[in-house]
């Protein structure tokens, strides 16, 4: 069902290891024209044009834009005591994790009066954005809200597609975990629309503009995201879902098999690979596949993404190699199935969070691992992080020096600013010893 990609006997470069890396190909680029056009609409026309996009895009008419307490409040009652449990321990896990993302601030004495203190301040309002579509995702609720709440963003607005199927309210179980987290500003509104509405505000619904969206998507909101960025900031441009998982001849094919369908289930363009220096194992995940993905639910979907050129089974000779290839892909899931995770892990410089042993699937990242699920797709971990509280606080410098201290360094910064051709820089040092009040 899955390709195979065998790099036995070679060692390939970085740059080979780029170019050979299976990979979702999503052009962003070719939504950017939809998207700046629903924006621009809800920038010109506020709730109207946000309307006339749910008509036309969800099917949706007559509903609550700005979702009432009472809808947020039934749908905490309508929760089952078990869905609200595993809701319950899900925000409890993730606020633990989240909690060791804030930075304490840390004083230090550069010299005697000269002080400077390293401070994180969190931004004032942020917004957050749940996907509908293929599947309902009050897990995503939780890994926006939760962050957020521990950054102590004092402002937080929540907005998800108007569903046809529950008469254009929000989805149910969206609204019941945004009831569970306090969020009472509720938005039934999708799409690049959304992100528009967030970052621009929207005065008609009393929405003001937000300082962060974030939250995953559809290309459509991936490109509205890049489109704000500058005058928001975002989280990501988030992509189709992948899984990259090393093992060797230790691990279990049948818990491997699984793991790859689990992700592969999201969507048609999401990517699932085994990087193995077993052929043995390649052969046995690769009849655990075929014979697990029949039975699942979503099996059309499955089958599609495994056998799409963004999934494979990739041979290498040894796990050094393993641990190049997965280093230049830098997946968004990283599973780690060796007799030697420790010194794996200890190599791995790229991913957006690693899954490390049998009993770690990504699933429990998902879901009530405690850390967060919002993670860097189609590369990004190279260069970016996961979603955290760190997401939502901005690093401050507070200086606070004596004249004493000042006049340490007041030579230096004339000769500076005179050899910088800005000798008003120097004045302004100067003044402070120059005057007949000092």
């Amino acid at each position: 069902m899955i390709h195979t990609l065998d790099l036995r006997g070679r060692r390939p470069s970085r740059a080979e290891l780029l170019a050979l890396i299976p990979r979702t190909e999503v052009d962003v680029d070719v939504a950017l024209d939809v998207a700046t056009s629903l924006i621009s609409d809800v920038r010109d026309r506020g709730s109207e044009a946000l309307r006339e996009q749910a008509s036309r895009l969800d099917k949706v008419d007559d509903y609550e834009l700005r979702v009432p307490q009472s809808h947020i409040d039934e749908a905490v009652a309508s929760l089952s005591p078990q869905l609200r449990a595993s809701l319950e321990t899900a925000i409890a896990r993730v606020r633990i994790g989240s909690a060791a993302q804030v930075p304490a601030a840390v004083r230090s004495e550069i010299a005697p009066g000269a002080v400077i203190t390293q401070r994180w301040q969190p931004v004032e309002r942020v917004g957050l954005y749940v996907p509908g579509g293929k599947a309902v995702y009050p897990s995503s609720v939780i890994m926006n809200v939760v962050p957020a709440q521990v950054a102590g963003v004092s402002s937080i607005a929540l907005a998800s597609p108007a569903q046809a199927h529950f008469g254009g309210r929000v989805h149910p179980t969206i609204l019941a975990a945004a009831g569970l987290l306090g969020v009472s500003e509720v938005y039934a509104m999708g799409g690049a629309g959304a992100i528009g509405a967030f970052a621009y505000g929207v005065e008609d619904l009393g929405l003001v503009p937000v300082n962060v969206v974030t939250g995953p998507g559809n290309v459509y909101v991936a490109a509205a995201k890049r489109l704000v960025r500058g005058r928001v900031g975002i989280d990501s441009e988030a992509g189709p879902t992948e899984i990259l998982i090393i093992a060797d001849s230790s691990a279990r094919a049948d818990f491997i098999a699984a793991d790859l369908i689990s992700q592969a289930e999201h969507d048609e363009m999401a990517s699932a690979v085994l990087v193995t220096d077993s052929e043995e194992l390649a052969r046995a995940v690769t009849q655990h596949v075929s014979e697990l993905a029949e039975k699942t639910a979503h099996a059309q979907r499955v089958k599609i993404a495994l056998e799409g050129p963004q999934s494979a089974l990739v041979l290498v000779d040894d796990l050094s190699v393993a641990v190049d290839f997965s280093n230049a892909y830098g997946p968004e899931h990283l599973e780690i199935h060796t007799q030697k995770n420790s010194e794996v892990v200890a190599q791995i410089t790229n991913a957006g969070a690693l899954f490390v042993g049998d009993y770690s699937p990504v699933s429990l990242g998902d879901y009530s691992a405690g850390s967060n699920h919002v993670l860097p797709t189609a590369g990004q971990a190279l260069f970016s992080s996961g979603l955290g509280a760190y997401t939502f606080l901005r690093p401050q410098q507070v200086i606070e020096y004596s004249k004493a201290a000042l006049s340490e360094v007041a030579r230096g910064i004339r000769v500076l600013a005179d050899d910088e051709d800005l000798p008003a820089h120097g004045d302004a040092v100067d003044i402070r010893f120059n005057t007949e009040d000092n």
